[in-house]
């Protein structure tokens, strides 16, 4: 019989968090369990962490310990490698992080970007569902990340935060800690995200732009400042985004 539910765990700079999802309707059907990144995201204390989240989980629900299980990271994943590492230790980068979390959860997990599980948690759910050709979702937050979903296939790793654009990595100034640290007036902001955004359309041509990331919830406020063709729409799953994509992909 199919899996009706997953766990999906999504690990980010200040917290991981986890719930177990209807892979039907991607609604949370447990509490959303949560605990601290520990400071500096070093490899061993960040695999602690998760597997005390998960056991949180696991005597919660009975059902929890026979689910699948996805996680997602902030970083470039290849062949279960994290090669790269946002607002974590540099240690995890070139580590076989998808075979440490298994061997320390005690199960096979899916293992994912960070962005491209909240990537296939729009398509699947929310934003991008029924829709065709390209659609790039961007997450604007302590740095910028992104998905390429083609015609309802993941394109993984695009990491398109990084662009060159003006002599800037794009997210030094367009991402929304930069708005903070700047003490930058939403149309000020908006400004840099327009300048953003007509690169990326002009490179890849997409058929739809989502944002997600916690500042979409205020999308009203820079949304309609942006002057490009492409149609733009805030994310459906904003905090949940994450832990929906990696529990999908857990069940397959």
């Amino acid at each position: 019989m199919a899996t009706t539910h997953a766990i999906g765990i999504d690990i980010g700079g200040t917290g991981i968090k986890g719930a177990i999802v209807d892979l039907a309707t991607g609604e949370l059907v447990s509490d959303r369990r949560k605990v601290a990144t520990p400071e500096g995201g070093r490899p061993a204390d960040i695999l602690d962490a998760t597997v005390d989240l998960l056991a949180e989980l696991d005597d919660a629900d009975s059902e929890a310990p026979r689910l699948p299980v996805g996680v997602c990271f902030p970083a470039v994943v290849k062949r279960g490698l994290t090669l790269s590492a946002a607002n974590i230790s540099k240690e995890w980068i070139g580590l076989p992080a998808e075979q440490k979390f298994e061997e320390e959860l005690g199960r096979d997990i899916h293992f994912i970007n960070d962005a491209d599980a909240a990537g296939v948690a729009e398509l699947r759910y929310g934003a991008a569902v029924g829709t065709e050709g390209l659609v790039i979702l961007t997450t604007l937050g302590t740095g910028i990340g992104s998905a390429f979903i083609y015609d309802g296939v993941l394109v993984p790793n695009s990491e398109l935060g990084h662009l060159e654009i003006d002599g800037h990595d794009a997210e030094d100034r367009a991402a929304y800690s930069a708005m903070e640290r700047e003490e930058l007036s939403w149309t000020d902001w908006a400004k840099r995200l327009d300048r953003y955004y007509q690169v990326v359309e002009a490179l890849f041509s997409p058929d739809l732009f989502i944002v997600g990331g916690g500042v979409s919830k205020h999308h009203e406020q820079f949304l309609p400042l942006l002057q490009i063709d492409t149609p733009i729409v805030p994310a459906v799953h904003r905090n949940n985004a994450g832990i929906l994509g990696a529990a999908s992909l857990a069940s397959e």
